[in-house]
This record gives C-alpha cells, structure tokens and sequence, in this order.
C-alpha cells in the first residue's frame, strides 16, 4: 500500500533541504572577495563602536587619511576596530570618505563589493574584475569608458568602486575558487 501524503511530505522535505543547501553554497562562493565598508560598518556597529568615532561617522564628512587616522585612534577603545589589517582599515576609511556622514539605524549606500557583484559580475564573471591589480586612474578609465558609463553608477559611485577596487582587487589567481577562474580577459 503506498502512502502518496507521506511521499509528498517527504518530496517537499527534500526540496526544501535542497533549497536551504544551494543557497548557503551560493552565500559562500565568494568569500574570496573582501568585505566593503558597508559590511565593515555595520559588523563594527554591531559589536561597538567608541562613542565619539560613532558620533563622528554622523556628523562629520573627511578624506580617506582623515578617517584612517580616526578608526587608528579609536582602536585604543575598541577592540573589534584594532583588529582589523590594513586592508580593512583602508577600505573603511576609503568608504566613509566617499559617504559620511552617516546616520546610525539607518541603511548603508552600497560599497565596492556590493557593487562589483551586482554590476561588474552582470557581463563578467567576478575574476575578471578581482584578480586585476590597477591605478585608480585606470578603473576610472574604464568605469567611465563607453562600454561602461551607461551602467547605472553615479560618477560618486565609480570614485568608490575604483577605490575599493585599488585597496581590495589584484587578488592571487590561486586564490579564487576552481568554477570561478576565467582566463585573460583584462580591459
């Protein structure tokens, strides 16, 4: 005697299972690429921040350098800010240079990785873009070349993802997993 409810149970379990498996897999295929300031930002919210760092990124707008040399001073008080490497610091102080100031409790404007996965990866695959090592002048060069000034950025938004490009891309072929290696494509 079959019991059809069981199997269709059972077939729904299974799909849903599948479901649950691609997309933890999709979430983590590009951990290779380094995380932008909006993620930097928000995971630096959420363990703590100084209260005068936080009331800074606010009220107050500044160059790269300026905000490096902030996030540098207040790691004294924060231990999730002194735990971040070089890259990190600069592609946060980069970020905020490019958007502060920034209310807290309120949504981030996207950052370099945001936009080089939804943008860059809509007529490349991601390699292409991450494995480059290139000038700032030279992102701009292409950003705001012909095949690519139709895509929907604002000239603020190819500054940062040229700036996130420059601290974070130029990423060791080796690096990147197997299924996402592209060959030589360059600009």
């Amino acid at each position: 005697m079959r019991r059809p409810a069981f199997h269709k149970l059972m077939a729904v379990i299974a799909a849903l299972l599948g479901t649950a498996v691609i997309g933890l897999a999709q979430e983590d295929v590009f951990d290779f690429i380094p995380v932008g300031g909006r993620t930097l930002l928000e995971n630096l919210r959420a363990e703590g921040m100084p209260a005068d760092l936080e009331g800074g990124i606010g009220s107050q707008g500044g160059d790269a350098e300026a905000w490096r040399a902030r996030l540098e001073a207040a790691g004294a008080e924060a231990p999730s800010l002194e735990a971040l490497d070089a890259w990190q610091t600069d592609t946060l102080a980069y970020y905020l240079a490019a958007n502060a100031p920034l209310a807290s409790g309120v949504d981030l404007p996207r950052d370099g990785r945001d936009m080089a996965l939804a943008l860059c990866q809509s007529c490349h695959i991601i390699t292409v873009v991450v494995t480059q090592e290139r000038t700032r002048e030279a992102w701009l060069r292409t950003m705001n070349g012909p095949s690519h000034v139709e895509i929907a950025t604002t000239p603020a938004e190819r500054e940062a993802l040229a700036d996130y490009l420059v601290i974070n891309a130029g990423i060791p072929i080796d690096q990147i997993p197997p299924e996402l290696r592209a060959g030589g494509a360059s600009y």
